[in-house]
């Protein structure tokens, strides 16, 4: 069993309060960080650990925090973004909901080394529920003297704020976060200026996840150097994995990063195997944007390697074999699931979620969304598959926000990896109306 960093104590009753927090070692390595550490050792000890973005991109933390410029009498802010809306991901949720003093300590911490004095938590409007849970954290830590002025008399002063989003999912990408922080509407900036530069009101930010913030924490209490020794090569430390699908455990699991694939589905440890005795069909290692594999190349590469939670391992191969662990939504599809049915209801989302700003993503996901719902509905022909590829060719890399790649990835790699299924609904009788019938048909026939 992987060792426990953010979830060592998501067991214990009463966590979510403050004294409770404090009696398991809760703001400790706040006041380790405030009283012990000036702002640049913070940033080195981020850097040492290797701690990479646990939002999707995977980018070094540290390496972030370092580009932060330090105009002399500019504000600088720390914004947390917890709008946690890619489908399949639901792990920042369950750190907020069971342990919010993880992520206010690990704001506070961050801000003290990034000379932030304000800072923001941007939720997800669905996440309301939660986001009363935080502002009753807040409230615990001000009282506590853990937020505000003159912080554990260190003389750092810091405040924190909730803002809940109206539930876009465009607004995890950082700079239409931004906007919608402003008072805007969440579409993406053209990039540069990076946020690190012009961010915030125009001021230099940060912008990271929920568990990156909260990785903090324990980065500054056990060292840098010692969390980079848990993981494997420039994975490193441990990482939330939302777990759904036809898997017997699902939940959110705290992994070290390097556990094999195949030992995180099978192992009753993690997710216990596929459901109902089924057999494994298709993985999406990191929520719907990621490239879909199938079950050979997900448990080992393409050279025979078996595949590991790693962000390189995952990745082995590059598209045409491999895929990505983004954000950690790990969805397990069985045997009998429809690859281009669920497809169909990705692209919907995708298509509803455009902010419309580029048209190759408006136009394009609107046009995968319809040639799918077609082609489920039997009405559609072989060469609906290729203008597929064609479509999504023309989205991907040509946007502002990476909006249109999450949009255009799961579209190529289905057709890539499951091309004859897609030729199995557009090449059966138009007689047969039944898509679920139909496939099942033809899945006996094949046997």
């Amino acid at each position: 069993m992987s060792r426990k960093l953010l979830l060592a104590n998501d067991h214990v009753e009463g966590i979510r309060r403050l004294d409770v927090y404090r009696k398991h070692g809760g703001y400790n390595a706040l006041e380790k960080a405030l009283k012990t550490m000036t702002p640049e050792q913070i940033v080195e000890e981020v850097k040492a650990s290797g701690l990479r973005g646990r939002g999707g991109a995977g980018f070094p933390t540290g390496m972030k925090w370092s580009f932060l410029a330090k105009p002399e009498g500019v504000a600088r802010y720390l914004v947390c973004n917890a709008d946690e809306s890619e489908p399949g991901t639901f792990k920042d949720r369950y750190l907020m909901e069971r342990i919010p003093h993880a992520l206010i300590e690990g704001m506070i911490a961050s801000s003290f080394a990034l000379g932030a004095r304000t800072s923001y938590i941007y939720i997800r409007g669905e996440y309301f529920y939660v986001a009363n849970i935080l502002e009753e954290a807040i409230a615990e830590a001000y009282e506590a003297g853990l937020l505000g002025k003159n912080i554990l008399n260190s003389g750092f002063d810091h405040d924190c704020y909730v803002q809940v989003g109206a539930g876009a999912y465009i607004c995890g990408e950082e700079t239409a976060l931004l906007e919608s922080l402003e008072g805007k509407r969440g579409n993406p900036r053209i990039k540069p200026p990076f946020p690190a530069i012009a961010g915030l009101y125009g001021c230099p930010t940060v912008v990271n996840n929920v568990e990156t913030i909260a990785a903090v924490v324990p980065i500054i209490q056990m060292t840098g150097a010692e969390y980079a020794k848990i993981g494997v090569g420039k994975s490193t430390g441990t990482k939330l994995i939302s777990a759904s699908g036809h898997i017997n455990k699902p939940g959110v699991y705290e992994i070290e990063l390097g556990v094999p694939v195949e030992e995180f589905i099978y192992s009753d440890a993690y997710c216990g195997g596929i459901r109902n005795g089924k057999q494994l069909k298709a993985v999406v290692a990191g929520g719907s944007s990621v490239p879909i594999l199938p079950a050979h190349l997900i448990l080992k590469t393409a050279s025979g390697e078996p595949r590991l939670m790693t962000y390189e391992s995952l990745s082995d191969g590059g598209f045409a074999t491999g895929t990505m662990l983004g954000s950690g939504g790990f969805i397990v599809m069985d045997e009998d699931t429809s690859i281009v049915k669920n497809l169909w209801n990705f692209s919907r989302f995708y298509h509803h979620e455009s902010c419309g700003q580029c048209s190759p993503c408006r136009e394009g996901t609107g046009w995968m969304e319809k040639i799918l719902h077609n082609i489920v509905e039997g009405h559609g022909t072989p060469e609906d598959v290729e203008l597929l590829w064609d479509i999504q060719g023309k989205i991907e890399g040509k946007t502002i926000c990476p909006l249109g790649d999450a949009a255009a990835w799961p579209v190529a790699s289905a057709i890539r990896h499951f091309k004859d299924e897609f030729m199995q609904y557009v090449t059966r009788p138009q007689s047969i109306k039944d898509v679920k019938h139909y496939y099942r048909v033809h899945q006996l026939a094949e046997a």
